[in-house]
C-alpha cells in the first residue's frame, strides 16, 4: 500500500511538471519567427530565398501566406521541407520507464528527444531521400504562444479532474489523423510510389513510439542509458546521447534496420578506417531482411535498399565536439554554418545550457531549430492509422549563435564507402584551419583508432588542439573535454 501511494505521488508530480513546462516554455515563445527577405535560409543542406519587393523582414505569418504577388521565391518549399522533418517532443501518460514510475519525460528528456530527431533525419535520408516531403506538411496548424498556453491549461484541468476521480485522462482522438490508404484496383505509378513512401513514413515514426517495444523509442534509449550510469529523470549530455543512439541503432532487431549502423568519434577525431569498417555487410546475428513484413524501399536514386541484404551498410557518423569554454567561441560560428550547409549533414544536437534542441539550419547569425519542449499526449503507434500530425512541427524557431551551448554533437549520413570517401575529402577541406579559425572542431585521420597511442598524448599535429579527453573518465561525455 505504501508503494502504491508513492507511485500516485510520483504520477501527480509528473502531471504538474508537464503542465508547468508547457506554460513555462509557452511564455518564452514569440508568436512569430522573423526571417530576412534579403538573406538565404539554409535547411539541412538546402538553400531557400524569400525574395519580396519591399520591407526587410518576413515573419512566420508571411510563410503561411500563398499570395504569389507578395511572396516571391520558394517560401512554400521551405515550409513544406521544414514541416516534413520528424518532430519528437516531451510526451506524457506513456508506460512507465525502466527502473522508475515516470510516465513522462517532461523537464529532463529534451536531449534524448533531440537525438531521436537527428536519428529520424538519418532514416529519412536512408529510406526516402533528401527530396522527400510529407504531403500534409502545409496543412499543419501553427503553434504560437496562445496555442501552447491554452493546451497547457486544458491539460491541467483534465489532469486534476482525472486525479480527483481516480481515473486517467485519455488522449483525445485526432479527427485529422492520416489513415493508410486502401489498396485500389488501379493506381498510377506515381500514386503507388507516394503510397509506398507514406508507408515508410509511418513505419519510421512508429520506431520512435513511446512504448517499451519501439525500436528507437524513449523507453529503449533510457534502458540503454542505464549501462552508462544514467537513470530516467537524469540530464543527458549530447555526447552521451550519441553513444546511446549508436547502441540503439546497432541493437535494433527490426530487419528494416539491418542496413544501417552508427559510428561515434573519439576525442574529436574521426578515424577513417573505423568508419570504413562500419560500412561492412549487415551485422551478424541480425534477423534476415527476408523476414521483414515492411514494404520494400522505393527504387530510385534517393533510397537505399535496406530490406534486402545490401553489400554494405550505411553509417550514421556522430561527432561530439565542444566549441568553446563556458560559451561558444565566435570563431566556430562559421564552422557551424558550413556544417549545416552540407546536404549529408544530419544537423546538430545541442541547445542552450540545460535546454536541448535540434539545430537544422540557419539564416545570418541565427540558428533554426526544432524545439522538443512541448509536452504532448501519448500516441499509440501500434495502430495502423495513428495520427501523424503531432510528429511534425509547422513553426520554425530561431536562436542567436551567441546563445548556443558549446557542447554539441554533429551528425552525418554516409550511404557507402564511396560516399564516405567524398564526405571525408570535403570535410577535410572545410576543416582546414585559417588565420581566424586556428583550432578545428574535429579532425579526420587515416587508420584505425587503435593505431594511435592515445595514452601517450597528442601527436605534434594535434598538440594545439583546444580540447583533449580527460583520462580519468571511462565514458566520453559532454563534460569530458578539458581546456588546455
Amino acid at each position: 500500500m505504501e508503494n502504491q501511494g508513492s507511485d500516485e505521488v510520483e504520477k501527480m508530480k509528473t502531471k504538474f511538471l508537464s503542465v508547468w513546462h508547457n506554460v513555462k516554455y509557452s511564455w518564452a515563445l514569440k508568436s512569430k519567427t522573423s526571417f530576412s527577405r534579403n538573406s538565404p535560409v539554409f535547411l539541412l543542406g538546402k538553400c531557400y530565398h524569400f525574395k519580396v519587393e519591399d520591407d526587410d523582414d518576413v515573419s512566420e505569418g508571411c510563410l503561411e501566406a500563398s499570395n504569389e504577388d507578395f511572396v516571391m521565391g520558394n517560401v512554400e518549399d521551405f515550409r513544406k521541407d521544414f514541416g516534413s522533418r520528424v518532430w519528437l517532443t516531451y510526451r506524457e501518460e506513456f508506460p512507465p520507464l525502466s527502473g522508475s514510475a515516470l510516465t513522462s519525460d517532461c523537464g529532463w528528456g529534451c536531449m534524448l528527444r533531440a537525438g531521436q530527431m537527428m536519428l529520424a533525419q538519418a532514416l529519412i535520408l536512408h529510406f526516402l531521400g533528401r527530396e522527400w516531403t510529407w504531403s500534409e506538411a502545409l496543412q499543419l496548424q501553427p503553434l504560437d504562444t496562445e496555442t501552447w498556453t491554452t493546451t497547457a491549461a486544458k491539460r491541467m484541468v483534465a489532469s486534476l479532474e482525472a486525479s480527483l476521480h481516480g481515473t486517467q485522462s485519455k488522449p483525445s482522438s485526432n479527427p485529422g489523423s492520416l489513415a493508410v490508404p486502401q489498396a485500389q484496383a488501379a493506381r498510377s505509378a506515381e500514386e503507388a510510389d507516394a503510397h509506398l513512401k507514406e508507408m515508410y513514413h509511418r513505419t519510421l515514426v512508429s520506431w520512435f513510439g513511446d512504448n517499451p517495444t519501439a525500436q528507437l523509442g524513449l523507453h529503449r534509449l533510457v534502458h540503454l542509458g542505464l549501462t552508462m550510469g544514467k537513470q530516467a529523470g537524469d540530464w543527458y549530455g549530447p555526447a552521451v546521447v550519441a553513444h546511446i543512439l549508436k547502441k540503439a541503432i546497432e541493437e535494433a532487431m527490426d530487419p528494416a534496420l539491418a542496413g544501417i549502423s552508427a559510428y561515434v568519434s573519439q576525442d574529436c577525431t574521426v578515424y577513417s578506417a573505423d568508419v570504413v569498417d562500419s560500412h561492412k555487410a549487415p551485422r551478424a546475428g541480425h534477423p534476415s531482411a527476408a523476414a521483414s513484413h515492411a514494404p520494400p524501399p522505393p527504387q530510385n536514386n534517393q533510397s537505399a535498399s535496406a530490406f534486402t541484404l545490401p553489400d554494405s551498410q550505411a553509417v550514421i557518423i556522430l561527432i561530439p565536439v565542444r566549441l568553446g569554454g563556458e560559451k561558444t567561441n565566435p570563431d566556430y560560428f562559421n564552422f557551424a554554418k558550413k556544417m549545416l550547409s552540407l546536404e549529408y549533414c544530419l544537423g546538430i544536437i545541442g541547445g542552450k545550457p540545460k535546454q536541448a534542441c535540434y539545430f537544422v539550419g540557419f539564416q545570418d547569425d541565427s540558428l533554426i531549430y526544432l524545439d522538443p519542449h512541448y509536452c504532448q499526449s501519448f500516441v499509440d503507434v501500434s495502430t495502423s492509422d495513428f495520427p501523424l500530425q503531432s510528429y511534425h512541427c509547422p513553426s520554425p524557431k530561431k536562436m542567436q549563435f551567441t546563445k548556443m551551448d558549446p557542447s554539441c554533437t554533429i551528425g552525418f549520413y554516409s550511404r557507402s564507402v564511396q560516399d564516405y570517401e567524398k564526405i571525408s575529402q570535403e570535410l577535410s577541406r572545410v576543416l582546414q584551419p585559417s588565420a581566424s579559425d586556428k583550432y578545428p572542431a574535429f579532425t579526420i585521420v587515416q587508420g584505425h583508432c587503435r593505431d594511435y597511442d592515445l595514452s601517450a598524448g597528442l601527436t605534434p599535429e594535434k598538440r594545439e588542439w583546444p580540447f583533449i579527453r580527460d583520462p580519468r573518465r571511462t565514458i566520453t561525455t559532454a563534460g569530458d573535454f578539458v581546456l588546455l
